[in-house]
């Protein structure tokens, strides 16, 4: 399952049934778990744990030191959950001393071909990341986001659990869970419906995020007030209670959202 060409330190931690392609190297703090799949000319290096049943693709760089001036060697990690896919020329860095510590990756995401993931940047479980997306620092992605190709986010950027952006988007703002978003600086649109639809969530909950989206972007009252009355009035929805919430907490502030598709689409 080794390939004779592979480097492997002596103090790293392999499972059972993994396998290392031509020419990989596999550093000496990896721990690799069991039914991992590593493909040729890969690096592993660093505090770095892959989940059982995950493969890496070739060329795939994990774990390497953090593109971050203040990062002086401190002991920070990379933790990817069961199951993922880490395609070709994907870059995963590992955490900061002044942020988490630790690069974080769920259970059963599909990182695409040619994406950055930087440091201390957290991926919920199913997220799926298409070819050439970036992360900066310290960016979380909800449950089963969904970024198109070429998207890039700005570092300390939430995007929430089921959103999905559009191809060759710039997010610089969070992007509400639940929703659709695209655009050079990316407006938010309406709900993902679709995706919803496809993952299962009932009409009766689809029709309440609809009223949540309306209270919070069509009511004309700011998002302080708009978070109170989901509350108040969809208490019963633990989706529109995750929505509101994710409004509340908003540091950098929601993205903004567009009065109507058509106009989105002209612009």
């Amino acid at each position: 399952m080794i390939h004779p060409t592979a480097v492997i330190h002596p103090e790293a931690s392999l499972g059972s049934n993994v396998s290392v392609g031509p020419y990989s190297v596999i550093g000496p703090h990896v721990v690799l778990e069991d039914g991992c799949e590593i493909g040729p000319h890969v690096t592993i290096e660093g505090e770095t744990r892959v989940g059982a049943e995950s493969i890496i693709y070739q060329f795939a760089s994990v774990g390497a030191a953090p593109q971050d001036f203040t990062y002086k060697g401190e002991l920070t990690r990379v933790d990817i959950g069961k199951r993922v896919r880490v395609r070709e020329y994907v870059t995963i860095h590992r955490g900061t001393a002044k942020g988490l510590g630790a690069t974080i990756i769920g259970d059963e995401c599909y990182l695409m071909a040619y994406c950055h993931v930087a440091h201390d940047c957290i991926l919920g479980s199913g997220v799926i990341m298409a070819n050439s997306a970036h992360l900066g620092g310290h960016i979380e992605l909800g449950e089963k986001a969904i970024l198109g190709g070429v998207v890039a986010v700005h570092q300390f950027v939430r995007v929430g659990e089921y959103a999905l952006v559009g191809g060759v988007s710039g997010v610089a703002k969070d992007i509400p869970p639940y929703t659709l978003a695209s655009g050079a600086r990316a407006v938010v649109y309406g709900l993902n419906e679709v995706g919803l639809r496809r993952q299962g969530f009932s009409r009766e909950t689809i029709s309440t995020l609809k009223r949540a989206f309306k209270l919070a972007f069509r009511s004309g009252m700011r998002i302080v007030e708009a978070v109170e009355a989901i509350r108040s009035e969809l208490s019963h929805s633990p989706e529109a209670l995750k929505f509101a919430e994710f409004l509340a907490t908003s540091r950098r502030g929601a993205a903004r959202v567009s009065l109507t598709r058509h106009q989105f689409r002209r612009a």
